[in-house]
């Protein structure tokens, strides 16, 4: 069995994450030159290209598994402070390139999943939180640049395990100024195709997911404005730029006190989240999957 150096595996993973040979540079403290050369000498030992030089840089299928690896023996390093940790307090020795990095919805990062890591932050795990959509958020555990994700997929990935968390309710919300002038009577076939929805990005479906359920429609073109932050869709609807379909959880306080109006009392989009991790043993997962299942029971119904 081949031995990579383990410098280099992390002078690929430095240059994946961070999308570039100078940011990856710099995060080392080495020179471009020497990040290069690490390169090349582990795409020899590979014998393939590892590395694709295009516009985002992305890894090849077997830079991937490399990837995948570095990410393996960084997790070994972590259990290891994590252990000596325990047995002698002061003795951490995290450094910020060796961050343990798991993929989070957008939504649960706004509501629920912060907390929930908050502890073992503070313990000195060097946490790096990657945002996406929670239907794509497994992409990034496929190409094994992160530990765990929490996802809307139910299938297991190769190699991982899958925990249930529970649901996250949606529900159509406007301020009372826009919803009294383009839906006094709530949102209905009739007038949702005017309406403007603030959705997250273009990967977005859960606004036409919404309109299709409360509406009895096969399908439903929107028409949508894009604020890639869950805080900012809120704002957003706040100031009146349109509808949005976003976590009851965010903005349950602000039905209460009249600030936003529920479109569709009747409606509520449910979706169920697990959380994703290699099935590995190790302290460190076992404790992110803790914080994140019991923080997940207090927070989304099962």
């Amino acid at each position: 069995m081949r031995t990579f150096d383990p410098h280099a595996l992390e002078c690929l993973a430095a240059i994946v994450e961070e999308g570039g040979f100078e940011r990856a540079a710099v995060r080392l403290s080495i020179t471009q030159s020497a990040v290069s050369q690490r390169l090349r000498s582990l795409e020899a030992q590979a014998g393939t290209v590892l590395i694709v030089r295009s516009r985002p840089l992305r890894a090849t299928t077997a830079g991937r598994l490399l990837l995948r690896h570095a990410m393996q023996m960084r997790l070994l390093r972590a259990d290891l402070d994590h252990d000596m940790h325990e047995l002698a307090p002061g003795t951490s020795s995290a450094r910020e390139e060796e961050r343990m990095s798991i993929a989070v919805n957008a939504d649960s990062i706004a509501t629920w999943a912060l907390p929930a890591l908050t502890d073992l932050v503070v313990d000195g795990l060097p946490l790096e939180i990657i945002a996406d959509d929670q239907d794509f958020t497994h992409v990034w555990l496929r190409e094994g640049q992160v530990l765990g994700c929490v996802t809307a997929l139910r299938e297991p990935l190769r190699g991982c395990k899958v925990v249930p968390l529970g649901v996250m309710r949606y529900v159509a919300v406007a301020n009372p100024a826009y919803a009294q002038l383009h839906a006094p009577d709530g949102l209905t076939a009739h007038n949702c195709r005017a309406m403007a929805f603030i959705a997250f990005n273009r990967k977005d479906e859960l606004q036409a997911r919404f309109v299709r359920q409360a509406c009895k429609l096969k399908r439903v073109g929107l028409n949508q404005r894009f604020v890639p932050s869950s805080e900012g869709q809120v704002q957003a609807v706040l100031a009146g730029w349109g509808a949005s379909v976003v976590p009851e959880l965010k903005v349950r306080h602000l039905l209460e006190n009249q600030q936003l109006v529920n479109l569709a009392p009747a409606t509520a989009l449910q979706v169920e989240l697990y959380w994703h991790c290699w099935n590995l043993d190790s302290g460190v997962l076992d404790a992110l999957t803790r914080a994140l299942t019991e923080a997940a029971r207090h927070n989304l119904p099962a």
